[in-house]
Parts: structure tokens; sequence; C-alpha cells
């Protein structure tokens, strides 16, 4: 089921990235589009008509779309009431209750850590500085479509509210047919404190965020991973609002030389697998010895697991074993790759650290699995997918602000450096600007 790669192959098959408008839509989503739609349109198309639909139509049309596509009873409250939140933590079973109790104080603890500190300089003459400052209203997207992710509520809550951000808004996708989102996800936000959330998925929660709607103020960033839908949403309404980025299906790299554990490698590349048919779990090694016994570990294990049917279009998808000449070839493949996670089970994962470039987040050692980052370690788990670890950084407290830059120039050092203003304005052919900074010296 897991193939065993050379390099070379690999980099021409499950290490060659392709840019998201190259892959290839799946002929059943084209066919659901096709219903949908009354005609054959692309998966770009049908987002933008839904979000110019939402956009124009407020309420209706959200309610319309999320009638259409999940089955959203008509006349369901889009909006879950707080004391339907607050219920679902007190009906949650003490050792839950205790796991997500114990992830929001790691999480918390780790955010703030993280430093944002406005500063001032009189170098330079008067005051010069920059403001931090966080965003005033921002929306999560929680993806809820094969299965409920309180986790993911945690994760971008918390990292949210230490930067300070006043009002969080939650988008999650209702369980289908019935217009409510999941318990478990309705727990995890009480159990932040986040009181404004809302039953719809997909493109249509995309457009009421960002444009708003009677019923749903618009929110300054949209942050979240989705389906393709909800990312192609997010890239069209860029520039409306800002975004954290553009999230493709999760995906880990496992480092591991001779001494790993077969078991413990074929289980964390299973745990990854098992979240999307698109998901890539990649091992790359240069003990073709361990490749063959993880090779084994992997069918033997996936046969007790409940989302085999996942796990058979993920692992021979774009999944693999990559037997590599040495451990300097598998960090070479890996930055080459960028990662979403990268494990290192090997004899000395600090030392291989040092030689990785590009990834979302390195767990170093078979006792850091990814699992723990999932949940409880404490960085937050939503990371860069699909290559753009090599530009991009997991969410953290720096995403929910923005910087303004102070300027108090004291009379001295107006008068010192507006001459060069001019000069470099009227280089520019910008007359009316050099004369706003000749004035101020004639006077």
């Amino acid at each position: 089921m897991l193939k065993i790669y050379d390099p070379i192959t690999a980099r021409k098959t499950i290490l060659k990235r392709i840019p998201p408008d190259e892959i290839d839509v799946p002929t059943a989503v084209l066919e659901r589009i096709a219903t949908t739609f009354g005609e054959r349109i692309g998966p770009e198309e049908a987002v933008r008509r839904i979000l110019h639909d939402v956009r124009t139509r407020g309420d209706a049309a959200l309610c319309d779309w999320s009638t259409r596509l999940d089955g959203f009873p008509p006349g369901a409250r889009v909006r879950v009431p707080v004391p339907a939140l607050a219920a679902a933590l007190e009906a949650l079973d003490t050792p839950t209750h205790s796991a997500l109790a114990t992830a929001v104080d790691r999480i918390r603890r780790f955010h703030a850590r993280q430093p944002l500190t406005s500063w001032l300089t009189s170098d330079l003459g008067g005051t010069l500085g920059q403001l931090v400052r966080p965003h005033q209203r921002v929306g999560l997207y929680i993806p809820g479509g094969t299965a409920p992710l309180p986790s993911s509520v945690l994760m971008a809550v918390i990292p949210a509210q230490v930067a300070g951000v006043k009002e969080i808004v939650i988008a999650t996708p209702p369980e289908h047919g019935t217009g409510e989102i999941a318990a478990i996800t309705r727990a995890a936000c009480a159990l932040c404190g986040v009181t404004e959330v809302y039953a719809m998925g997909g493109a249509q929660a995309i457009a009421a965020l960002a444009y708003g709607t009677a019923s749903i103020p618009a929110v300054d960033k949209i942050f979240g991973p989705g389906n393709l839908f909800v990312t192609l949403a997010k890239r069209q309404v860029f520039g409306v609002v800002g975004i954290d980025g553009l999230a493709g299906p999760t995906e880990t790299v496992v480092i591991a030389d001779e001494t790993a554990r077969p078991q413990w490698v074929a289980s964390d590349l299973l745990a990854q697998a098992e979240h999307d048919v698109l998901a890539s779990a990649i091992l790359l090694t240069p003990s073709h010895e361990l490749a063959e016994l993880v090779q084994f570990e992997v069918a033997r294990q996936m046969e007790t697991l409940p989302r085999a049917e996942i796990l058979a279009q993920s692992l021979p998808g774009r999944s693999g074993i990559v037997v590599t000449q040495d451990l300097d070839e598998a960090a070479a493949l890996n930055n080459h790759y960028a990662p979403e996670h990268l494990c290192l089970a090997v004899r000395d994962p600090w030392a291989l650290a040092e030689k990785i470039h590009n990834a979302g987040g390195i767990f170093l050692g078979e006792h850091s699995f990814e699992v723990l980052g999932d949940y409880v370690a404490g960085p937050s788990h939503v990371m860069p997918t699909g290559g753009s670890a090599r530009f991009a950084s997991p969410l953290n407290v720096w995403d929910f602000v923005h910087l303004v830059s102070l300027i108090a120039l004291d009379p001295a050092t107006t008068l010192e450096i507006a001459p060069l203003a001019a000069r470099i304005a009227r280089a520019e052919g910008l007359e009316a600007h050099a004369r706003s900074a000749d004035c101020r010296v004639e006077e």
C-alpha cells in the first residue's frame, strides 16, 4: 500500500509540488457543481457566484446556500445560542474536559512567550517608534467536514486572545442536515470563552465574514483551513479582508534512521494520512531495512483502523517511503519539499535539525511525535502547507496584530531633513511634495 521510491523518482512524484491552479478537480466534485448550478462550471466560478450572492443578498443568500450545500434546515438560526455552548461544556465528560483544559493552559503559556512590544526612540531626532495594535475583529474558520475539530478552536482562539483581539468570531460547518455544530466543538468554544459562533461553512461562510450581513458584522481578517471552496473563497476576498494564508491538505515528513521504531514511525504516518484522501505522509530514510519494516507495519496497523477507506486513497496517492543515500540527502529532500510537519526519528535529532531550513514545525525525537503537536504540546497546529513553509510561519500572536509607525520629529530635525525630502520629490517629478517640504523651511 505504501510504495518505496528512490530519490529521483520521488522528486518527480510524491515530492513534486503542484500549484493549486493545476491540481485536477475530482470528477465527483465537478458533477456536484453542475447539479447545484445547473451547468458545468469550475470551482473558481462557483465560488465567485456564491460570494457575489451573499455580498448582494446577505443573510437570505447565506441561508439559501447553507440549505443547498449543507442541508441547513430552513428557518434555523445560523448563530449558535450562548446557552447551547455552555450546555455542551457542562455535558462534557470529566476526562475530556480535563484534557482540553490542560491543552488550553499549555497553548496559552506557549503563546504568552511570544513578545508583542511597542517601542520608541529619540536617536533620529524627536520621537520615532512602532506601535503594536491588535486586530479589532477576526473570523476563525474551523473545519468540520469528515470529523469535528475542537482542537482547532483552541489552536486559533488562544493566540488571538493573547494578542489582545477584542472580537473573535467562529464559523464552522453544521453537521449535515441538522443545522447544529458538533457538541465537542461547542464545548471547546465555551471553554475558550468565545460567544459569537455561527453554524456555517464553505464559501458562503467566508463571504459572510468578509462582507458582513445584516446579522453578522464583517471581520478584519479571516483565519483557518478548509476545503477547496473555502480556500478559493479566501483567495477571492483577500484585499477586502486580510487572510492568514491558503491552506492545502495536511502533510507530514518523517526522517528516520536505523534506530527508529518501525511501529512508531508507521503510526505517525497513518495519523496524518487518515485526515483526508489528499493528505501526504512521507518517510525519508537511509535504511532500506527500516523502509521495509515500516511498509509492513503500515499495512498491518491499517487493518484495524476505522478510517481505512480514507487511508486506502491517501497512502497510494500522495504518500510513500523514500530511501536516501544518507541523512544529509534526506534533509535536502525535506528542504525542497518544505512540509507542514517534520518529525526527526534519528539518533541525534538536534544535530539534524541544524540542517533543516523549511518546515512548519520540527518534532525532535520519537517522544515528540506530531500528534502531541496536534493537541497539547503548546504551539498552534495551524501550520503552512503546500510548500509555503519556505516563506510562511505557523499561526502565532503576530498574525493577530498590525504595526503602526509613529513619527514625532522635533523642529531641528525637520529643518535638517526637509530639504532632502524636497530634492528627492523633485527627482520623482512630484512638485507639490517638494513645496510641502519647502514651506516648512521657509517659515
